[in-house]
């Protein structure tokens, strides 16, 4: 089987499942919006959402294998779309009309990146100098991002996506090094960069895991964002990505990336007027409470989002 496909086929498994976790933590967050991160530890249904983050994290990361991250992480977009009939259908609702236009808005805008981005299987990984620099980059701007202030929920959002996105990149590089067979699998370079792609991946849990306390659809949106764009950042100027058709490729690319863009937005911000709750499934209960709130409401969460992805730990 062609590589680009097995990396598509995981990547959707992986959306499904990154899509779950989100959920389940949100609920979590809109019911304890105080709890620390130490009572965190205690609660049996944080640590289920973090299997289920390990679980979509485990499929991405093999996803990464096969193929290159301006393919593979803007499939993240779909952890959302997923998130919309899972929650309409467990809530026993209908999905309206204009979610059905954000999702075919958004895998049309996919299908655009998929076509201009394919290529083979990665070969290039990230020098231990340049995974650091990058790693240093990314954390100086996380910090400023999760300094106190204004909407909180977005910027943690948006730090937890670049978190996911560079851990990504990170795991790429541990994947590809690892199995070359050009050298020791537990090299410097492997075991160094193994150890950022931990320290980013937790990085992002805890981030998402703030920024669900505002709601589910905003900072899921925002993850959904911004995770492939650092994600694509770092492989069309460091590991040699490149785009078909060359130049030509880049305006395909762009409408791609505006479409699936537009329509994350229209699904963060999708509120059905009228839907009967079953507060006690965890999909359904997540996608209609207010945060804050211990029992459901008929609409969805504010809207203003993420991999990988929820912040994906890996995506």
């Amino acid at each position: 089987m062609n590589a680009v496909l097995i990396a598509v086929a995981l990547s959707l498994v992986s959306a499904v499942t990154y899509a779950a976790a989100a959920v389940s933590q949100e609920r979590l967050a809109s019911r304890s919006p105080g709890t620390g991160t130490l009572r965190l530890l205690g609660s049996g249904a944080w640590w289920w959402s973090v299997g289920l983050n390990a679980s979509a994290a485990l499929l991405h990361v093999v996803a990464l294998r096969y193929g290159p991250l301006t393919v593979v992480q803007p499939l993240g977009a779909l952890t959302l779309v997923a998130a919309v009939p899972m929650g309409a259908r467990m809530a026993g609702r209908r999905v309206s009309a204009v979610e059905w236009k954000g999702t075919a808005l958004t895998l049309l805008g996919l299908g655009a990146i998929l076509v201009t981005a394919s290529g083979p299987a990665p070969h290039d990984v990230l020098s231990v100098p340049e995974a650091v620099a990058v790693a240093g980059a990314t954390a100086a701007l996380i910090g400023v991002l999760s300094r106190p202030g204004a909407r909180p929920g977005l910027r943690h959002a948006t730090a937890s996506g670049l978190a996911s996105g560079v851990a990504s990149a990170l795991t790429q590089t541990v994947t590809v090094a690892a199995t070359d067979r050009s050298g020791p699998v537990l090299s410097v370079q492997v075991v160094g960069v193994a150890l950022l792609v931990a320290a980013f991946a937790a990085g992002g849990l805890l981030l998402s895991q703030t920024a669900y306390r505002g709601g589910l659809g905003g900072p899921l949106a925002m993850v959904t964002l911004a995770n492939p764009l650092a994600a694509a950042v770092i492989g069309l100027s460091l590991l040699g990505e490149r785009l078909q058709g060359g130049a030509a490729g880049v305006l395909p690319a762009l409408a791609g990336a505006g479409l699936a863009s537009w329509g994350v937005v229209l699904l963060s911000r999708a509120a059905p007027a009228d839907a009967a709750v079953d507060d006690d499934h965890p999909v359904a209960a997540v996608l209609a409470l207010e945060p804050g709130s211990a029992a459901a409401e008929p609409a969805l969460v504010p809207r203003p989002y993420g991999p990988g992805h929820l912040t994906p730990a890996t995506r």
